[in-house]
């Protein structure tokens, strides 16, 4: 008997999804988790440590305790308890104009970037934006979303195995799952710059400082984008105009945090101190690796940061 194939992937999916959902805290928006936090953290960990045999660590000492203050501060602006994440915040000595996170609290900072920016507040955005990554468990979304296209390419190739169109239903299913990763990336980096422009502020960061790295990163791009539709990111100017509109928002934020700072006290609730990843002076590292990526709660409750994603991302 002929096998209805839209049936047969839709409920394989559905059977695997279903008791897997999870939800971001910050936004509210629900996500596909096949991994658990202890599984993810130690992917994080395998491959950090990888890149930092790979990568040259910087050595240099004021440097590497600015990019930890940071880090700290950020990361203490979460405000709740990640178990599974050891904080690490190393930086790189590179030219790239890049940082990135991994699960489990690993997050690398290249000089390129840090010698791009003008401050301390535009470090902090990104650092919140890298933070967000780990918080929201963008790392572990990405790998059950591909397990799952996995999957059900099995399952639609098992159906379409007697059926004259197979390669046409394979090649079909191929476009959508790569376009539809495409958009989940660009909405992973939306979430990221949303939760994390509300982590800076929180650390007393100014949120103001987002839109003014962001036209410098612009400024940076060479040659041609791809269409939105075919880029893991949004586009430069989205991504601006977005951060444009949510900083007024956050400076009350912001403003108390500082006045915190200014008392003596915490802007947020601490968190466990960082672990410092500094090279020891004789160290030669290999330079082939390379990565890319482009208080106590307080503040507005998850239904705020959700109802400010959807209207960016239009639904």
């Amino acid at each position: 008997m002929k096998l209805r194939l839209p049936s047969v992937l839709v409920a394989s999916l559905a059977l695997l999804a279903l008791p897997a959902c999870t939800t971001v805290q910050e936004t509210g928006r629900s996500q596909v988790m096949l991994m658990s936090p202890a599984e993810e953290a130690a992917l994080g960990v395998q491959a950090f440590a990888q890149i930092k045999k790979q990568e040259k660590i910087s050595t240099d000492p004021a440097l590497n305790a600015r990019i930890q203050n940071i880090g700290r501060r950020v990361a203490a602006a979460v405000g709740r308890e990640l178990p599974d994440a050891k904080w690490e915040f190393v930086v790189f000595e590179s030219e790239q104009i890049n940082a990135f996170a991994l699960p489990g609290g690993k997050v690398g900072f290249y000089t390129g970037l840090i010698n791009l920016a003008a401050n301390d507040d535009e470090i902090a955005i990104v650092m919140g934006h890298e933070v967000a990554h780990v918080t929201s468990r963008h790392g572990a979304e990405r790998q059950s979303q591909a397990m799952l296209i996995g999957l059900g390419g099995v399952a639609l190739g098992v159906g379409a195995r007697n059926d004259k169109n197979a390669d046409y239903y394979l090649l079909a299913y191929g476009i959508t799952t790569t376009l539809g990763s495409l958009k989940y990336s660009r909405d992973h980096e939306t979430e990221a710059d949303v939760v994390g422009l509300r982590f800076a502020a929180k650390a007393g960061y100014d949120p103001r400082a987002a839109a003014a790295f962001w036209r410098k990163m612009a400024a940076k791009e060479s040659g041609g984008r791809p269409p939105v539709f075919l880029s893991t990111h949004p586009s430069s100017q989205d991504r601006i105009a977005n951060l444009e509109r949510l900083a007024p928002g956050l400076m009350p934020v912001y403003e108390q945090a500082k006045a915190n700072l200014a008392l003596g006290g915490a802007p947020a609730r601490t968190v466990a101190p960082a672990t410092t990843t500094v090279a020891p002076s004789n160290a030669s590292t290999s330079q082939t690796g390379r990565t890319t990526a482009p208080a106590t709660r307080g503040g507005a409750p998850a239904a705020t940061e959700k109802a400010e994603l959807d209207r960016f991302l239009g639904r």
